[in-house]
Parts: structure tokens; C-alpha cells; sequence
């Protein structure tokens, strides 16, 4: 394959997964959803394609064919076997030493050893920097190798389980790694998917199964998934064996709930694949006996492992100005040489004729290079040796204090706090910006059914609105209304029932969204209980009555749609279409103008409250007008290119002429303590930005409850409709903040996902971040997971400060990935925030002393040992160029050659530890009652360029007064009573000893 083809085949998934994460989300509050199709219009696809054609990239194919019970094609798919290792035998020592060698230190030691070993050129011997250099090496080495073997280890593991595999004609075990594309593969209850399967059939009715896929986004509900109806006949070996099948799908992407799918058997039609018929890699199968499934992705080709990328490097603050103040000392070092080589071809000139008996001939044939590299050598120490292993120590043993931090622990889910990486610990003390989702964040996201409107009448409670329809209520202009109504509420949702005690009848519902199971949970307590859901039907029990309806299509919700349908036929045979969603969306594609005014009047009654609000519409649907829809429908779902374009577009022709039954309020409480955080967050001065997915009015409510925004406080509200209204409002706002600065530091903004999606174009994204960073407080509502994301690297590359991104959902992930620090509260959702993050907590509430406490502790500390590190020996090794002074610049050592090597390795290396372990301004109980003490680590007011160099004339005061004080008492040569005098080692030992007892106390 030529590199070219090669390089955009290996290229195209993922710049189609990047691109579509901004567009689609997968439920309510569920994992992102990405799609692999390159049919939007949208101006980035076009940038991305013009970008194609300019470098005449060739086309790469759109789909894949897998044949099943067949070889495939040579070299077409990748093996089962998967390694997550970072090494192997033969690349350990190559990546190794390449990973290390990245860091200037290291080059730059390195360099100093091998001049070292250049005759007569290193005074200070051929070893004393390589033997702390391999040293170092050698411990970074050992850490490397175990954490390795442990991923071999787990490797090994999942590659060796076993799986019965169809194979000419009977059921053999065979290990995972063993599975290829096409096989079929029988899977039981409990057991893992070994590779990406399309599900054939199972053993249960209709070809149903029910997976787990905790592995995959963290939910524990369970799902639905069926086979298709032409395959759910084959339920023996010889049904099976006798298959003979392709399957024709897209390109293994990292998607998760996303697949476009045909599948052909001989001389039969093709018949549409989607996500419903794929079993993922790494998902359990519960609650079903067996499964027969086709592999169609394997190995580092399945969702799973698409999704298995490493998270994006960060790196401290910290650790860039300590490289830069590396690049400052080396430079020094360099001018120091420079003058130190200079002074010794002067002080040989002017000696060479009267101090014969030095042999000062002999030595003017040396150039000045040589005597360079010479004062190179004897210079280098001036950079620590040992400072990242020093701070890599130090924020383990941080990282440790983190995750046993009992004041971090939440008992009711037992979930402590964890630090997943160590190398932001300082990052947390310098937060200036946290950028926070809502729902499940700053909200418990546990649901509850509380009020609803029904045609055009609110009801405050569950017991008002029971009493209702128990009365007949006379104020409800339609009297089957409220019955139509919690009929919806039972029917149009994705819910899974399972019988917990048959007894009993005791039912528990699995949903994708809290929400959902809100509604079905409110629904129940109403008399209105759903039952049981096949792939065609659901059934409802009202009043002692079990009704049926068969469900004709489930168009799904997205982000994108904002909405949920689906189309029932009723007992009575009449065809209703059920939609569900966001009042706009639903308020768009009425076709009755009845209770509309009176509905919005209460849903903005409702979202004041800090409600969630969904509204509930239906329409009838003629019997020929569905037939020639589902005609459409079916080829928009069979299309292997567009797919999810199509069926969107065929989903619009049948979601129309609604008539608005009412609308659902769903109350989500705060968290605890969450109010007394935020006023805390604001009182160190961190700007706080909620970013949800709500509406506006739940969103200013929940900020009203939250403390985020007062009473009294100007609310600058964007809502504009186009790019130049946007456009208009932010310029006129903007200069008015600029008349205003004084003022404009207590205003906060709320802007509208729609609104912000032309804020955030390239002409305005510059002026729209000024307006944001004068505002005290910035609420976006109805935002997208691309949204929250874009708003959080916009806020990081424009201020400069540390940001910090906080959520619980899968669609906070990317928000969480683009800030400097990512939080994710392990909460209702699953944990792939919380897996996806920096640091984890079990609540909103910890973030106070995660940053207040943890991040001004780890700040202090670090400062203290990098500017420690720098400080000892800078003190020790500058005394070579006062010694030079008296050695005629001749490049001669004081002190003995292994002190050198033994004083960052034995004698100083306790002190600098200690600080980056229990080093503390004052207690965790004051940093957290007066937060403005946050502003000094937050300032970085103890790691700054004069702080930096304060440090350094500290250290050259110190060692000019150890130097020229021990010198002094040397003068006469004699160190014993009995009048031997003693060599330069002596007055070198002296010194060193003064310096270690120094800097040591």
C-alpha cells in the first residue's frame, strides 16, 4: 500500500471521531456519541475536504465487507490479540531512553559525561555525572518495567480467555486472541464479547439479550439489544454452519453506540444493520442464556480499543518554568565558562615568562575550546542532577495524601478520592477559572417527578394531579387529556423493565437517562405501569387493565434532534406518533395552536423553580401516509454512506402538524454543600462557569440556589438568533463593559448554545472571550459536549491561567480532557469522567479542599524543593569558580571527585524530600475558613522569575561567605597544632563540610 494511502486510511477515523464529537451525544445525559459519515455541510468538513483535495490525497474506501463462515481476504483485518503495554523485548531500551532524553536535564548530562570521558579534559574524573546519570536512569528504568509487566500481565490475561468458536462444524474453546473476523462465536450468560460482534440470535424470544457495558462508559443499567428477524431462526449448529453471509460496514471507528451495517445472505435482500444488532467488545451479557454473534471488528480495530487512546499529556506550570529556568542557569553556566576560559589565557600570558617552573610553555599550546569544555565540565553541577527525581518522589508520596484523605471520602457511594496522575498536583493550587457541568455535578441526578402542565392546567403535585383524574377534573379543557398524557409518559422512552420478585411483581427499571426513568417511575406511582418491552411491543398495565401497543419505530434522541419519538399502533389499530423534547424543538413542529401559551407560561413557572422540563406532544398518523414514510424510512436506515443524515432527515417528515398535550417538571437537587463551595471558589477569586445542557431559565435558577449569582448582581443576557445579531450584541456589550470596567467585574453572563455556536466563530471568538473574562460569572446553557469543550480551550489558550474542568457525564469528558486540570465526580452516569480525569472525587463539595488544601500544600511544597534543589548547588559548586581565582583558572577541582557525585545522592537529598512531603504554611482547617489565603499559591507568588533569582544571589551570598570565611582561617596553610600544613583538599573538605551542615539546617 503506498505510505500516502496508508497514512490517510490510519488517518480518516479519527479525524471524522474528532470532528463528529461535537455534534452528537448518545441519550439524555449518556456516553458522546461520534459518527464516521462525511455528509454534513458544515464550514470544518468543508475546510477538511478542501484540505484532501489540496494535498491530493486518494480517496479511501468508506466500507468494509466481512464474510462470515468464510476466510477473508489476506491482510484485510487485524488480530484479536490486543497489547496496551508501552514496551516489548527489543523496543524497551530504545522508547526508553528516547522518553528520557526528551527532558533538557538529561541531554544536557549526558553531554557533561561524555566530555568526561575525553583525556585530560574533566577535572572532576571520567564518572562523577555518569554514575548519578545511570544511576537516575536506572531507578526511572526499574518504575518503567514494573508498571509494564503489569500491563503485559493483563494482557496476557484477556488474550488468553476462552470463547466457543464454530469451527468446521463443531464448537471448539478457543483463546480470544485466537477469534478472527467472521467467525461466529457463542457467548453465555456473564461472559465478556471477545471481539465487536453483529448479534444473529439468542435465547431468548425474538432474538433478544440484555448486555451490561460498564466497561465501556461506566452504566451499570442494562441494555436492550436484537437481533435481526431474518437471523433469529438460527439456533442450532447446523442453522449456523450452513450461513452464508456478508456483512458490509463502515470502517472501525471509535463510536460506541454508532453503527451502519447490511447484512446479505445468499439469493435473500439485504437488510439493514444498526447499533441495536452490535454486541461491543468488553460489554457483559446478563440476564440471557446464550448469544450467537458474527465478528466484525477485532483487536485494536474494536470500539473498545478505539476508545482506549491515551489521554492528551499535560504538564504543569510549574514544570515548564522550571525547564525555562534550566535553559537561564545553562546559560549562565555558558557565560561563566566563557569568562573563566577568557581569564585563563590572560592569567597564562601574564604569567608565562615569570613563573617558569609551572610549565606554563607546555600549557599555552592548549586553545581556548579546550579549556571551555574544561570549565564546562567543572561548572555543570550548577544544574541539579538530582531535581526530577526529587519532584517525581515528592508528588507520589502528594498523590498518596490525596487518596487517603478521609475528609475526601463519600460514604454513601464509598468513593475516595484519587489522584490519577501526580504531575498536575501543583497545577490544583493555581486554578483560576473552574469550568463546572450541572446535572450530576452540582445536582445530585437523582430525579423525581414532581409538577407537569396538561393541556394548558399545571399540577403542583403527584396527589393534586392523582385527585384529578380520579374527579375528572372540570378546569381541563380536554378531559382524556391527563390520561393520554401519562399514557405517553409510559410508553415513549427506551426503558428496560426487569421482574425483580415475581411474587411481588416487583419491577425495576434500567434506563440510559435519569430522566427517563423519572417519567416511568411517575408514571407508575399514577396508576400507569409499564410492564414489559419486546423489540415490537410494550405493555402497560392502567387500572388493573393490560394494554398493548406495538411499536413501529424508535427514533432515537440525540443531541443534535433534542427529541425522542415513537411511533405506536394502538389497540384499537390506529397509528399515533409520540414525541418527547426541549420545548423549542417541540414548539417548532406544532400543528395546533391549543394550550400553547398557557404551557410556556408554566414552563417558565417550572424552570424558575430550577425544574427540568420536557415537553409531550403527539399526532395521528393516516395508515398510507405512514406506509409511503416507512418506505423512505427504510432506505435511509439501510444506507451505508449518510446513514445517520438520512434517517434524521426522514425523521423530520413524520415529526410534524404535533399537538402539545403538556409538558413534565423533573426536580434534581443540589448537591451537598454545594452553595457554601462556590461562595468559597468565588471568595478566592475563581471564577466560576457553569456549563449544561438545561435551559435557561433552570440554569439561572440553579445558579441563584447555587450562590453563583446573587440578587443583586446584573444578569447580561445573550440570545440572539444568526451570526450578525450575535455579532451586533457582543460589540454593543462589549463597549459597554469597556465605558463600565468598574462595573463589569460583578455582571454575569448567560449565553445560549445557539447563540454561542456564532460566538464562537473565528471573527468573533476574540471579541466574545473579552466580554466572558470581564464578567464575574459565565452561565451557557443548552450546550453541546463540542461546545464545552471548545469554551474550555478558548478559555485556556486566552488567559493563561489554569483552568479546570469538573463533570460526572461521558459528554463532560472532552471539556475535562481540553482544560489544564480535569475532574470528574464519580456519580450516577458511570465513572467515564471520573476515568477520563486528573483527579476523581465522589463530590462537588471536595473540590473546596482538593484545591484549598491539597493544591496549596503540593504548590508550597514543590516551590520549596525546586528552588531548594537549585539553591544547594548553585551554594556548593559556584565555590569551583572562586577556587579559580587562586588556581590561576587552571580548571583544578577543590573538593575530592566522589563528594561531588555523593552530595545531591547522600548528604542533601533528605531536606528537599522533606519539604515536598510535610511542608505547610498553616493547617487545612484555616485554608479552608479564610479561602482568600488561596490567592498566594494562585498568584504564584512563591515561583517567579524574582523570586527565582533571589534564591540564586542567596545562594552566591552564602557561598562567598563559606568560601572567603574558610579561606580566611586557611591562610597561613596550618591545620595542625604541630605545624603540618595540609593540601587544597583540606581547605576543600573544610568547605564542603560548612556547606552540607549549611544548607542541611
Amino acid at each position: 500500500m503506498p505510505k500516502l494511502q496508508l497514512f490517510g486510511w490510519c488517518l480518516s477515523p479519527l479525524l471524522h471521531s474528532v470532528r463528529d464529537t461535537a455534534r452528537h451525544v448518545w441519550s439524555f445525559r449518556s456516553v458522546s456519541v461520534t459518527s464516521a459519515d462525511e455528509c454534513a455541510d458544515t464550514p470544518a468538513e468543508s475546510h477538511e475536504d478542501s484540505r484532501s483535495v489540496a494535498t491530493g490525497a486518494p480517496e479511501v474506501p468508506e466500507s468494509r465487507t466481512v464474510y462470515i463462515n468464510k476466510e477473508q481476504p489476506p491482510n484485510k483485518c487485524m488480530s484479536n490479540s490486543i497489547t496496551t503495554a508501552k514496551y516489548s523485548v527489543f523496543s524497551f531500551l530504545p522508547k526508553f531512553l528516547f522518553e528520557q532524553f526528551r527532558r533538557y536535564s538529561n541531554i544536557f548530562f549526558l553531554f557533561i559525561a561524555l566530555l568526561q570521558q575525553i583525556p585530560d579534559v574533566s577535572p572532576t574524573g571520567k564518572y562523577t555525572t555518569l554514575t548519578p546519570l545511570v544511576c537516575i536512569l536506572t531507578i526511572s528504568a526499574v518504575k518503567e518495567f514494573i508498571e509494564d509487566w503489569k500491563r503485559h500481565r493483563a494482557d496476557d490475561e484477556i488474550n488468553s480467555r476462552q470463547v466457543e468458536v464454530l469451527d468446521h462444524h463443531n464448537w471448539q474453546w478457543k483463546r480470544w486472541s485466537d477469534v478472527v473476523v467472521g467467525n461466529i462465536c457463542k457467548v453465555r450468560s456473564d461472559q465478556y464479547f471477545p471481539a465487536d460482534l453483529v448479534l444473529l440470535s439468542s435465547s431468548e424470544p425474538q432474538s433478544i439479550c440484555y448486555i451490561e457495558t460498564a466497561n465501556l462508559d461506566g452504566e451499570t443499567n442494562l441494555k436492550i439489544r436484537q437481533g435481526l428477524p431474518q437471523t433469529a431462526r438460527l439456533l442450532d449448529t447446523r442453522d449456523l454452519d450452513q450461513l452464508s453471509a456478508s456483512v458490509e460496514c463502515e470502517l472501525p471507528n471509535r463510536v460506541l453506540y454508532e453503527f451502519v451495517g447490511t447484512l446479505k445472505e445468499t439469493g435473500k435482500t439485504a437488510v439493514p444493520l444498526g447499533p441495536d444488532q452490535l454486541l461491543l467488545r468488553g460489554a457483559k451479557l446478563k440476564n440471557t442464556t446464550w448469544v450467537f454473534g458474527a465478528a466484525v471488528y477485532t483487536g485494536h480495530e474494536t470500539k473498545l480499543m478505539k476508545n482506549s487512546s491515551a489521554a492528551p499529556l499535560k504538564r504543569s506550570t510549574m514544570d515548564k518554568a522550571t525547564n525555562t529556568q534550566i535553559i537561564y542557569l545553562f546559560g549562565l553556566l555558558v557565560v561563566l565558562c566563557v569568562i573563566s576560559a577568557v581569564a585563563s589565557e590572560v592569567w597564562t600570558k601574564a604569567h608565562q615568562a615569570t613563573d617558569w617552573y609551572l610549565g606554563l610553555d607546555e600549557m599555552s599550546t592548549v586553545n581556548f575550546g579546550y579549556n571551555l569544555l574544561t570549565f564546562i565540565i567543572l561548572y555543570n553541577n550548577l544544574i541539579p542532577i538530582s531535581l526530577q527525581v526529587t519532584v517525581e518522589i515528592a508528588r507520589f508520596i502528594q498523590a498518596l495524601y490525596i487518596n487517603m484523605d478521609h475528609e475526601m471520602y463519600h460514604e454513601p457511594t464509598d468513593t475516595p478520592a484519587m489522584a490519577r496522575t501526580s504531575n498536575l498536583n501543583e497545577e490544583l493550587g493555581q486554578v483560576k477559572y473552574v469550568l463546572t457541568d450541572k446535572t450530576g455535578t452540582l445536582t445530585q441526578n437523582v430525579m423525581e417527578f414532581k409538577k407537569c402542565t396538561i393541556a394548558g392546567v399545571k399540577f403542583s403535585s403527584l396527589d393534586e394531579l392523582r385527585q384529578a383524574l380520579q374527579d375528572r377534573d372540570p378546569d381541563l379543557k380536554s378531559p382524556d387529556a391527563v390520561q393520554d398524557f401519562l399514557m405517553m409518559m409510559a410508553v415513549c422512552h427506551t426503558v428496560i423493565p426487569e421482574e425483580q420478585e415475581r411474587s411481588t411483581g416487583t419491577i425495576v427499571y434500567h434506563a440510559a437517562s435519569p430522566d427517563e426513568r423519572a417519567l416511568v417511575e411517575g408514571a407508575r406511582r399514577l396508576g400507569f405501569t409499564f410492564t414489559t418491552r419486546t423489540p415490537q411491543t410494550v405493555s402497560v398495565e392502567a387500572y388493573g387493565q393490560l394494554l398493548q401497543f406495538d411499536v413501529l419505530n424508535v427514533l432515537e434522541f440525540t443531541s443534535t434532534r433534542k427529541r425522542m419519538s415513537v411511533i405506536i399502533r394502538q389497540p384499537n389499530g390506529r397509528i399515533q406518533l409520540m414525541c418527547k423534547g426541549a420545548d423549542t424543538v417541540i414548539y417548532e413542529r406544532l400543528g395546533d395552536p391549543r394550550y400553547k401559551d398557557d404551557t410556556l407560561s408554566h414552563l417558565a413557572e417550572f424552570a424558575s423553580e430550577g425544574l427540568r422540563t420536557l415537553c409531550l406532544a403527539v399526532a395521528d398518523i393516516p395508515e398510507q401516509e405512514y406506509k409511503e414514510w416507512q418506505e423512505t424510512y427504510h432506505k435511509a436506515s439501510t444506507a451505508i454512506q449518510c446513514r445517520e443524515e438520512k434517517v434524521e432527515d426522514a425523521a423530520r417528515l413524520i415529526e410534524t402538524n404535533l399537538v402539545l398535550l403538556g409538558a413534565t417538571a423533573i426536580e434534581d437537587k443540589l448537591q451537598d454543600k454545594v452553595p457554601e463551595t462556590i461562595e468559597a471558589l468565588l471568595a478566592a477569586d475563581i471564577h466560576v462557569w457553569v456549563l449544561t445542557g438545561d435551559k435557561q431559565e433552570t440554569a439561572i435558577n440553579i445558579g441563584h440556589s447555587s450562590r453563583l449569582l446573587h440578587s443583586k448582581m446584573p444578569l447580561l443576557i445573550l440570545n440572539e438568533d444568526g451570526l450578525d445579531r450575535t455579532r451586533a450584541m457582543v460589540t454593543e456589550r462589549l463597549n459597554e463593559m469597556r465605558d463600565h470596567r468598574e462595573e463589569a467585574g460583578q455582571v454575569a453572563l448567560i449565553i445560549d448554545g445557539r447563540t454561542l455556536q456564532y460566538a464562537l466563530t473565528h471573527e468573533l471568538r476574540s471579541e466574545f472571550m473579552e466580554l466572558c473574562l470581564g464578567c464575574r460569572s459565565v452561565v451557557c446553557c443548552r450546550v453541546s459536549p463540542g461546545q464545552k469543550a471548545e469554551v474550555a480551550e478558548l478559555v485556556t489558550q486566552h488567559t493563561g491561567a489554569v483552568t479546570l474542568a469538573i463533570g460526572d457525564g461521558a459528554n463532560d469528558v472532552a471539556m475535562i480532557q481540553a482544560a489544564h486540570v480535569g475532574v470528574g465526580v464519580a456519580g450516577l452516569e458511570g465513572l467515564q469522567a471520573a476515568h477520563s480525569s486528573d483527579y476523581a472525587i465522589g463530590q462537588f463539595r471536595f473540590l473546596a479542599r482538593l484545591l484549598f488544601v491539597h493544591g496549596a500544600w503540593n504548590y508550597s511544597r514543590l516551590t520549596q524543593v525546586v528552588l531548594y534543589s537549585f539553591y544547594k548547588n548553585i551554594c556548593l559548586y559556584v565555590m569551583e569558580l572562586w577556587y579559580a581565582i587562586y588556581s590561576g583558572w587552571s580548571g583544578q577541582v577543590v573538593f575530592e571527585r566522589w563528594t561531588i557525585a555523593a552530595y545531591n545522592l547522600l548528604f542533601t537529598s533528605v531536606p528537599p524530600l522533606i519539604m515536598g512531603f510535610i511542608d505547610r504554611s498553616c493547617s487545612a482547617e484555616t485554608r479552608l475558613k479564610y479561602p482568600q489565603l488561596y490567592k498566594t499559591s494562585q498568584e504564584g507568588q512563591l515561583f517567579s522569575t524574582r523570586v527565582f533569582w533571589l534564591w540564586i544571589i542567596n545562594s552566591l551570598v552564602h557561598s562567598v561567605m563559606l568560601f572567603w570565611l574558610s579561606y580566611g582561617t586557611m591562610t597561613q596553610d596550618v591545620a595542625w597544632s604541630s605545624g603540618r600544613n595540609a593540601g587544597y583538599l583540606m581547605f576543600g573538605n573544610m568547605v564542603y563540610t560548612y556547606v552540607v551542615v549549611t544548607v542541611c539546617v
